[in-house]
Formats: structure tokens, sequence, C-alpha cells
């Protein structure tokens, strides 16, 4: 099932962990020792240039009524909610820019153009997915409560039409699911709340998702429909498909990041005394890259570079490509997978998984402890005692990505034989 011990599944040593852990902080420190006016430029650039997309999108939806215009204006207002969302909100807000002590732009002061509040999903993302990430019981982020992505999550009826059914709303809803996660509703109907703290986030909660349906679907479309080329439900109908598509898109790229192929899960027991070194360590085996050109980085939020995010969520996102290829050559040198692929196959990947995983175990091919979603130190029980360290034939350092490798080509081998 979930790693429960992270050292043995990695093949990696204390010493290794501390010594990885000493090169990682290593890379920290560089950036922070370069970062300055270039950084700062780039922001600046960046929201100015979201503000000027917006504002071009609703005007191409006041100035005329072609369908064809209508279309230009909600793809270009979804475009400027992405970037709103992703490369400045979600950054800010991590306090990637806070070191410019900019009133503006600074997390403890940045609202987002999101339903939910920006104090709330500080807490539940900035503090309770980075540091617990894709520990079980702990990261709210497995599933959202609602879809089955692990073996270890067990089966339900409703999952048989549940996992796809939730996660086509959640996607289509995805700023609704994020406002509503840190009211943790799950415990409000067990009734396993503290109801003084439930209704203080509600009224939050409550204030801030009024202020925003009445942005997208009152005042707007009022403005707009004294032109004489807009009316006030083709302005509203407009900013709902924006929304939309900016909801889709956050939702596939956390996706892409947390759920395809060999981003790994944990169990409560690995976290207890864990060390800087294996914080590091569970970040890089828990998270997933997307590869792509400096477009798919710009319209991610840089969350294409997953693993380096999760490492520094709180460095300036457009210098996550520069550091990914030091991260690269951390893997490499500690014989560590670096989990990356193309955006439509990582995005795939995940529904496949969450199809999958809408079936009970017993129609489940792979074991609990060797699937593509699911692995732990226990695949590795065929190795002989004593296989992480140097490869006496290569002189290179054998870890998880070689035992791996071994494993499946064992398997690979007994099949054959088999079927022979």
């Amino acid at each position: 099932m979930a790693i429960t011990d992270v050292e043995a599944f990695a093949h990696l040593t204390d010493a290794d962990i501390e010594s990885l852990a000493v090169e990682l902080d290593t890379i920290r420190q560089d950036i922070e020792d370069s970062l300055g006016a270039r950084d700062a430029r780039y922001i600046r650039r960046t929201i100015a240039a979201q503000r000027g997309l917006e504002v071009a999108g609703r005007l191409m939806l006041a100035a005329s009524s072609k369908r064809s215009a209508w279309w230009a204006g909600t793809v270009t207002l979804g475009v400027a909610k992405i970037i709103e969302n992703m490369e400045i909100g979600h950054n800010v807000m991590h306090g990637q820019w806070d070191w410019m002590n900019d009133p503006e732009i600074h997390s403890s002061s940045w609202e987002w153009d999101m339903s939910g509040a920006s104090k709330h999903w500080r807490f539940t993302h900035n503090f309770m997915h980075h540091k617990y990430t894709n520990i079980l019981g702990m990261d709210d982020d497995i599933g959202y409560g609602v879809i089955r992505v692990t073996r270890d999550q067990r089966w339900k009826p409703f999952n048989l039409y549940g996992n796809l059914l939730f996660n086509t709303l959640l996607a289509v809803g995805f700023e609704w699911g994020v406002g509503l996660q840190h009211l943790e509703l799950g415990k409000i109907f067990k009734g396993r709340d503290d109801r003084k703290a439930t209704l203080v986030r509600v009224r939050e909660f409550g204030a801030k998702a009024s202020r925003q349906l009445v942005k997208d679907y009152v005042a707007f479309p009022a403005i707009t429909s004294l032109s004489p080329h807009a009316t006030y439900r083709s302005t509203a109908t407009a900013n709902a498909v924006a929304n939309v598509i900016r909801n889709v898109w956050s939702n596939a790229v956390i996706f892409c990041g947390h759920f395809p192929d060999g981003a790994e899960k944990f169990t409560k027991t690995d976290m207890v005394g864990e060390s800087k070194g294996q914080w590091y360590l569970r970040q890089m085996l828990g998270s997933a890259n997307i590869d792509g050109g400096r477009a798919m980085d710009f319209m991610t939020g840089n969350l294409s570079y997953q693993i380096e995010h999760h490492l520094y969520p709180d460095l300036p996102s457009n210098r996550l490509a520069e550091i990914s290829v030091r991260v690269r050559a951390l893997c490499d040198k500690y014989d560590l997978p670096y989990t990356s692929g193309p955006f439509l196959v990582q995005y795939a990947k995940t529904w496949r998984t969450i199809a999958k995983l809408s079936l009970p175990d017993k129609y489940l091919r792979d074991t609990a402890d060797d699937a593509p979603e699911t692995r732990s130190e226990r695949m590795f029980a065929e190795l002989e005692s004593g296989y992480a360290g140097t490869d006496p034939r290569t002189g290179r350092k054998r870890g998880l990505k070689t035992a791996i490798a071994t494993v499946r080509e064992w398997r690979r081998e007994k099949r054959l034989a088999k079927a022979a």
C-alpha cells in the first residue's frame, strides 16, 4: 500500500539523505542570494499584462454583438483568469514575492479572483498540503475527500460511479471545491467540528463568495449592458464560461502534479520524527512535472515544475526552470526517479487511475504495493539484502530508479517464462 518507510523505499542511507538535504539547501541559498530587480520586474510586468488582458477581454464583450467577438472576449477573459489564478495568485500567496516588501504583492494582502478566501487557502494549501504532502489522513488534497486515488482509501459502492462523476464536477467547479475545502464539510455533517470556529469560517467564505458572485454576475454584466452591442445575459454567460475555462485548466494542472504514475503516497507513520532531508525526499517522490515549453510553464503558473515547487514553495516561480536543471542532476546522482511527462499523457494517467480505482480491488490486476498509482517499499521484497549502495559492475549509485527497473525486469522474465 502506501509507503511506510521512505528510506527503505528510496534505497538511500541516512548519510545519503543528509547529504541530499545539504545539496538542496545549497540550491535554495543560491537562488535567495541572487533575487533582485530582474525578478521584481517579472512579477510586476506579469500583473500588468494580466490586467491588460482582462480589460481587453471585457472590451471585446462590450464592443461587438458578433458571436466571434463574444468568443474572443470570453476566451481572453478565461486566459486572464488562469494567469491571475496560477502565475500570480497562487504564487504570491505562497510568499514567493514577500522579499520585495511590496504591500500590494504580498502573501498577507493578496486576494485572488476566486470564490474561496485567500486566508483559508493559505492554511489548507500552504500549510496542510505542502507540509503533509500526499500523507494519507493528513493531506486532504488526496482525492479531496470524494475521489478514490489510491488503494489505501477503502473502496465504497459510490466510487463505482462517483469517482468519474465527482472528478468531472470538481474540474468544472474547481474554484468552489477549493473554497469549500477549508470548511471541512465532512466533519460538519458528522458533528465532529468546532461549531464556533466553523461559523467563523462559514461567514468568511460567504462574504468572499458573495463578493465574487456580485462581481461576475451582477456588476460587470450591468456595466457592459450599457453598451448597445452587449446584454446583461451575454456578459454573465461569458463570465461563467471564462470561470469554467479557468477551473478546468487549474484542476488539470494540479492533478497532473499529484496523481499521475510515479507520484507516491505515504502513511502517517512515515512522518514521525521526519528530518529535513526526509521531508525533501517525500516532496520529490510525491510530485510530478509536466514537460513543455515556456508558454506551458507560464500558463501553469510554473507548476509544470511541481517537484521543484514542492521543494521550494516560497521561491519565485520564474526561477523554477533553472532550479529544475540542478534537481534533475541530483536525482541522477542519487539514482532517484524524476517523474515528468507531456501534459496530455500526465492528465490521461490521472483519469486512468481515477477510473480504475472506481472498481473494487479484486478487479485490479497489479498488486497493492506495485501499481502505477500506488507503490511501497514492499515491492522490493525480492531484492537481496543490501541491494542499495554502489553497483559492483558499473560503479554507479544503485538506488530507487535502478531498484524499480530491476524488480520489473525480474517479473517480466517470470511472466515470459511462465507463458513459454
